[in-house]
């Protein structure tokens, strides 16, 4: 069943990306509910796929649709342009490369630091010129010229931030840097070479590992493995992140591979993170340096910054029972809807 998976989502992978097809492909896997055909999930995984490594200019275009035929309304969100190219030619390791990553996760092999680490191997068997394109596409995102030009931030201090105010943001972020023996910045931005990327990937990559738990305190996030899932679609839709497209194509991909009935919790999770960030205003310009006194709640009413809506428990993974339990309900509930007339 595996390899039909892989063809599947192979031939997806090798097809021209459609906007009608996207939707309605989405559309088709919402109506299945609990029920939705493996053969469906692979043939988004391929699209989702190509979208990141071949065609990412079109993330805007594509997840917006994805977001439509899913949950059925459009985003509240001006549209996103494209940069009108053709589809970059794929290395023939670089699909090969991704399904394997997915099978690996979805067969509990893989942390979560050897999937950062073998998910972000991917970039490097992208197309030729895929970073110039990334780089230019991020252009069309709002926020991104106003920061294009700045210099790299400085490292945020511990002793900043633990001189804060009871409930700023700068306590709250200590608290969770410390209290989960968290990195202030995730990754060592020198080690994995963020200055030497093209403007404005420099700023933007570097800044999201500084404010990514940032990101989560204020828009409402937590620290959870669905919410990190939710938050990798919400910094895709702030600001094109193509590390965060590569991990949810993984993402896509091994929902393919799992139980059908959990694929709604993946696309729920992913569809509603994607429409709040599309429709919360650009996070990465802000100073977070000059906001650390304010309250988390404050820094909202500021900036129009709404918390996320979670449609599933956020701790639905970390712990079983009440996993069974939602999957029950969800079982259940699908069950009851089927015996309801139309």
């Amino acid at each position: 069943m595996q390899a039909e998976l892989k063809q599947r989502a192979l031939q997806r992978f090798g097809a021209p990306l459609d906007t009608a097809d996207i939707i309605c492909l989405a559309r088709q896997l919402a109506s299945q509910k609990g029920k939705t055909r493996p053969e469906d999930r692979a043939g988004m995984a391929g699209m989702l796929a190509r979208l990141a490594f071949l065609e990412p200019d079109r993330t805007g275009e594509i997840y917006d649709a994805l977001a439509l035929g899913w949950r059925g309304a459009p985003v509240k969100a001006a549209p996103l342009g494209t940069l009108s190219l053709p589809p970059g030619e794929a290395p023939e390791a670089l699909f090969d490369a991704w399904w394997a990553v997915a099978v690996d996760l979805a067969a509990g092999k893989l942390d979560a630091l050897a999937v950062t680490q073998r998910s972000a191997a991917l970039g490097g068997l992208a197309p030729e010129g895929f970073l110039t394109r990334v780089a230019e596409m991020s252009y069309l995102w709002p926020g991104v010229s106003e920061i294009a030009n700045r210099p790299l931030p400085e490292h945020v201090r511990l002793e900043d931030l633990a001189a804060c105010p009871p409930a700023s943001l700068g306590r709250a972020f200590h608290d969770l840097i410390v209290g989960n023996k968290f990195d202030l910045e995730v990754l060592d931005r020198d080690s994995i070479g963020l200055s030497k990327l093209p403007k404005p990937l420099d700023y933007l990559n570097t800044r999201i590992l500084q404010s990514h738990d940032l990101w989560h305190i204020t828009a409402g996030y937590e620290t959870t493995s669905l919410h990190e899932l939710a938050i990798s679609a919400f910094q895709l839709a702030q600001f094109g992140h193509s590390y965060s497209a590569q991990f949810l194509a993984i993402s896509a991909a091994t929902g393919a591979l799992a139980p059908s009935f959990a694929y709604p919790i993946l696309m729920d999770t992913i569809t509603s993170a994607w429409v709040h960030g599309r429709e919360t205003p650009p996070l990465i310009t802000l100073d977070w340096e000059g906001l650390w006194h304010l309250t988390p709640d404050a820094i909202r009413q500021a900036h129009a910054i709404r918390r996320y809506v979670r449609p599933w428990r956020a701790d639905l993974v970390e712990n079983r029972r009440p996993l069974a339990d939602s999957l029950d309900a969800l079982r259940r509930a699908l069950f009851s809807r089927r015996l309801t007339p139309a």
